[in-house]
C-alpha cells in the first residue's frame, strides 16, 4: 500500500541524512487522510525530518513511504483513544512485540506523544518504551539528543538515560501499587531513587505557534494550510481538558507572526484554517480579519475553529461568508446560565442569542452548537432549559439553520471534574432533548453515549486496563466488547463502575499523580470548589475519605 505522497507540497526543506543516521519511522495510528490533516502529526513529522542526524519514514494505516530494513526509533502521534488498537497492528505489521517489557536490543525504541498520551498514558503505558508528555517544541528535541548519546547502549541503559530528561516518562521505571486487584490505586512509585518521582508535562512558552508543513488535495480538508492562532484558552471550564492541559493562554503575533504565515501559506493553496481552542479571543483578531479581508485574499476560503459566543459580531460572520463560510460553531455547554456558572462558562443567554442574530444578518446560513448532558451538578430541568433556548433562537434569528450537537460530560485527568464520573441519566436526557428539538425543526446530533463510557474507561484509566484492552480489541470495537472483557478478566481489576460512573474521593490518589501538569492537585480543588458553590442543595459531590473527613 502507498499513500499518495507525490501528491504533498511541501512547506519546508527535510535535511538531507548524514551518514550513520538514526533511522526514526513516525507514524499515525489511522489512515494518511487523517493524519495529514493533524497539525501536531505535521510539525513533528517536519521537526525530526529537518535534523540530519536522523532519516525519517512516515506509517499510516493504509500507506507508507520506503521503511529501513533496521528501525531504531518507532514513534506514534496519539490524538484519539481507540486509535490505540491501530497502533497495535501497526506494531504487529512491523514485526515489533505489541508490549514493552518482551522487546529486546534488536528492537526499536516505541515512543508516544499528543494529547491523549499527555493526559493519561497510563492505560497505553505497556505498549510504549518511551512517553514524551507536552509541547513537542520543548520535548521532542531534548528526547531525540539524550537518545543519541546513549544510541550504542543497551536497551536498560537507554532507558534510564532517557528517565533523566524532562517530560520524559519511561512507564518501565514506574511501580503502580494498588490497595488490593480490584480497589483503587495507592501509588506510583519509581524502582529506585535514581529515576525522578514526578515527570513534569513540558510547556512551550513562545508565541511562535504551529502552521502546516504540507499542503495536499488528499487531507480530509482537500488543500488546507492550518494556523495555529492561540492555544489553550483563557475560559478554564472545569471539564476542558483541551483548556486545563495546554495553559498557559498563548498567542501568536499578528504582525510578526500570523501574516507572514497566512503568506507563506496562500503562495501553495487558497485554503486557510484558523486554529485554536479559542480563536476569536486573540486580542489583535479585529487586526486579523482586517488583513484577511484586503482584495488579494477575495478568492481565499477561510474556515475557522469554534469560537466564543461574545464575539460572534457582524464584522467577523461578513468575513467568513465572504470567504465561502456558511457556518460557525459556538460553544454553550448548557441553555442553564447557572450550569454555565458550574463550568465558568462566562456567558449570558443574551451573548447566544446575540450570536444567533449576527450570524443570519451576516450572511451565514447556519449556526452549530455545542452542549453537554451530565455535567456535574445539572438537574433535568436544566436540559428543559436548554432545548428552550434553541427554540427561542429559531424564533429571534428565523431562516438559520440550527444544530445543537451534544454530548456526554465524560471525566478528563488534570481538570477539576476528573473526582467526578459520567451521569448515567445522561442518555435519557439525551433522547429527552431530541423529543423536544427534532419534532420543531432542529437537527439534533447527540455523540453516542456507549462512546462516552469507553472514553470515560480510557481517560480515568490505570495500568490495569492492558489487558482488557488487549480482551476488547480481540472481541472487537463496541461497548458490548469492553462489557465481555470486564466479565472475562473479573477479579483482576475494579469494575467497569468505578472507572466510569463513581465519583472518586478528593484524597485518593489518583492514577496519573505522577504526572504533573501545569496546576497543582491543590489549585485544581480550589476550582472544584467554586463549581460545586453552583450546585443545588443535596448534590452528591467528591468528599474526603470517611477516615480523614
Amino acid at each position: 500500500m502507498t499513500a499518495p505522497f507525490h501528491l504533498e507540497k511541501l512547506l519546508f526543506t527535510p535535511a538531507t541524512p548524514a551518514d550513520q543516521a538514526a533511522t526514526v519511522v513516525f507514524a499515525f495510528p489511522n489512515e494518511y487522510t487523517i493524519g495529514i490533516t493533524s497539525l501536531g502529526y505535521q510539525v513533528i513529522w517536519a521537526m525530526l525530518a529537518q535534523r540530519s542526524d536522523l532519516a525519517v519514514s512516515r506509517l499510516f494505516t493504509d500507506g507508507h513511504e520506503p521503511l529501513p530494513t533496521q528501525i531504531e526509533l518507532l514513534g506514534f502521534s496519539m490524538s484519539w483513544e481507540l486509535d490505540y488498537a491501530n497502533i497495535l497492528t501497526q506494531l504487529e505489521s512491523l514485526d515489533v512485540p505489541i508490549l514493552a517489557g518482551d522487546r529486546g536490543n534488536e528492537h526499536p525504541l516505541v515512543f508516544g506523544g499528543g494529547p491523549v498520551l499527555t493526559a493519561n498514558p497510563e492505560p497505553f503505558a505497556a505498549f510504549f518504551d518511551v512517553l514524551l508528555l507536552g509541547d513537542g517544541e520543548v520535548v521532542l528535541d531534548a528526547f531525540i539528543d539524550a537518545y543519541q548519546t546513549v544510541r550504542d547502549c543497551d536497551r536498560p541503559t537507554q532507558l534510564r538515560r532517557l528517565a533523566q530528561v524532562p517530560g520524559v516518562y519511561i512507564p518501565a521505571l514506574y511501580e503502580p501499587i494498588y490497595d488490593s486487584p480490584t480497589g483503587a490505586i495507592a501509588a506510583i512509585q519509581p524502582i529506585d531513587a535514581d529515576i525522578p518521582a514526578v515527570v513534569e508535562k513540558q510547556t512551550y512558552r513562545g508565541n511562535t505557534l504551529s502552521t502546516s508543513s504540507v499542503v495536499t488535495e488528499q487531507a480530509a480538508w482537500e488543500n488546507i494550510y492550518m494556523v495555529e492562532v492561540v492555544r489553550s484558552c483563557p475560559e478554564m471550564c472545569r471539564f476542558c481538558l483541551a483548556s486545563y492541559l495546554t495553559l498557559p493562554f498563548r498567542t501568536a503575533p499578528v504582525a510578526g507572526g500570523l501574516i507572514p504565515a497566512v503568506e507563506k501559506g496562500m503562495a501553495v493553496t487558497d485554503r486557510l484554517g484558523l486554529l485554536g481552542a479559542s480563536v476569536t479571543q486573540h486580542p489583535e483578531f479585529d487586526d486579523l480579519l482586517d488583513y484577511l479581508n484586503q482584495p488579494q485574499f477575495d478568492d481565499m476560503r477561510l474556515s475557522i475553529a469554534s469560537v466564543r459566543t461574545n464575539t460572534v459580531n457582524q464584522k467577523l460572520t461578513k468575513t467568513l461568508t465572504r470567504h465561502g463560510t456558511k457556518s460557525i460553531t459556538i460553544a454553550i455547554e448548557s441553555g442553564s446560565e447557572r450550569v454555565r456558572q458550574i463550568v465558568n462558562k462566562k456567558l449570558a443567554t443574551d451573548d447566544i442569542v446575540a450570536a444567533a442574530v449576527n450570524a443570519k444578518a451576516g450572511g451565514l446560513s447556519a449556526l452549530k452548537l455545542y452542549g453537554m448532558a451530565g455535567i456535574p451538578g445539572e438537574l433535568p430541568e436544566d436540559l428543559e432549559t436548554t432545548a428552550d433556548l434553541m427554540l427561542q433562537l429559531k424564533k429571534a434569528a428565523p431562516g438559520l439553520r440550527l444544530t445543537l450537537g451534544c454530548s456526554t460530560f465524560v471525566p478528563k485527568a488534570h481538570t477539576p471534574f476528573q473526582w467526578y464520573g459520567v451521569n448515567p441519566q445522561a442518555d435519557k436526557r439525551l433522547k429527552r432533548l431530541q423529543k423536544r428539538l427534532r419534532p420543531n425543526g432542529i437537527d439534533f446530533r447527540p455523540e453516542s453515549y456507549n462512546w462516552s463510557i469507553i472514553q470515560a474507561l480510557i481517560s480515568r484509566g490505570d495500568r490495569r486496563l492492558t489487558p482488557l484492552l488487549l480482551q476488547a480489541r480481540e472481541f472487537g470495537d463496541s461497548l458490548g466488547s469492553y462489557k465481555r472483557a470486564f466479565k472475562a478478566l473479573k477479579g483482576e481489576l475494579p469494575p467497569l463502575d468505578f472507572y466510569v460512573h463513581a465519583h472518586w474521593e478528593r484524597d485518593q490518589p489518583l492514577p496519573w499523580d505522577h504526572l504533573q501538569g501545569l496546576l497543582p492537585k491543590a489549585t485544581l480543588l480550589k476550582h472544584l470548589d467554586s463549581a460545586t458553590s453552583h450546585f443545588a442543595p443535596d448534590t452528591p459531590t467528591p468528599v474526603l475519605a470517611a477516615s480523614q473527613s
